[in-house]
């Protein structure tokens, strides 16, 4: 396994581990660091008519933003884990700002680690962290031991378009991902598509950001100048092919429901 920080970094488009370290300098006038608290809310609000009766597990959570907007709108519960200590310090501190702290908590914590003992939770988000958990299957197969027997898992990304010669090694194409869904037992009960304007919008303010602290830290740090000057390239081109190249789209998955009249008559016929 690798290390928190290697993965974080992924996750985070980078490649070196000695980034980790700036990620709160780098991104501190980011608060809505990846997922849409819009889409995930105007999903969460379709799908579920009870939504204050939530329980809702938000893993690799940031700065809370999801969360956070989840519990003011619904008075839901949620509990968010993320690996960087400062993260979560700002997650607490908006939550208060928000009023919604008796509904909210935040830990600092391993993913991976952790959701093997969580359960009990109506929905368990993974927003726009990638392949953290392993690929579809992989990933689904763990979850589902973090859910209800009807909750759901909502996941924040990518997928290449059927017959598409682009290839990335942090998405698949659309066919793969429903057959390792299927595979683990679940289904899609819904989806959004993230529109290519908002993709435009959301990269050019926290690209801007990103560029401007940077810099600065190009000046603090001269002898890691090379350090940021890749990060920042980086950031262009994974934008480039956010842009272009990919589909973003949140889904909403699901276990199949068991027929219970097969188990049923199973049962009957070993006795």
């Amino acid at each position: 396994m690798t290390t928190i920080e290697e993965s974080v970094i992924n996750t985070m488009d980078g490649r070196d581990k000695e980034l980790f370290d700036f990620l709160p300098y780098m991104l501190q006038d980011i608060w809505e660091m990846g997922t849409s608290p819009g889409i995930v809310s105007s999903l969460i609000n379709k799908n579920f008519p009870n939504a204050s009766e939530l329980k809702i597990l938000d893993l690799g959570c940031g700065k809370g933003a999801v969360s956070i907007y989840l519990a003011g709108k619904f008075h839901c519960r949620c509990h968010g884990i993320d690996a960087v200590k400062e993260f979560i310090d700002t997650a607490r501190m908006k939550a208060d700002d928000f009023d919604v702290s008796s509904l909210c908590s935040f830990e600092v914590g391993d993913i991976r680690l952790q959701t093997k003992e969580l359960t009990g939770y109506n929905a368990v988000i993974l927003g726009a962290v990638g392949p953290v958990l392993g690929n579809y299957y992989e990933t689904l197969t763990l979850l589902s031991n973090c859910i209800t027997h009807d909750g759901v898992i909502i996941i924040d990304d990518c997928y290449i378009e059927d017959g598409s010669n682009f290839t990335h090694h942090m998405s698949e194409n659309r066919n793969e991902i429903y057959k390792q869904i299927k595979k683990a037992g679940m289904f899609i009960l819904d989806e959004a598509i993230v529109s290519k304007e908002e993709i435009k919008k959301s990269n050019e303010f926290i690209f801007n950001q990103i560029e401007k602290r940077c810099f600065e830290l190009m000046l603090l740090h001269p002898e890691k100048s090379k350090l940021f000057s890749d990060y920042v390239n980086r950031q262009r081109s994974e934008n480039r092919i956010l842009e272009n190249y990919v589909v973003c789209v949140v889904f909403v998955i699901k276990k199949m429901k068991t027929n219970t009249n097969i188990l049923k008559k199973i049962s009957d016929e070993k006795r």
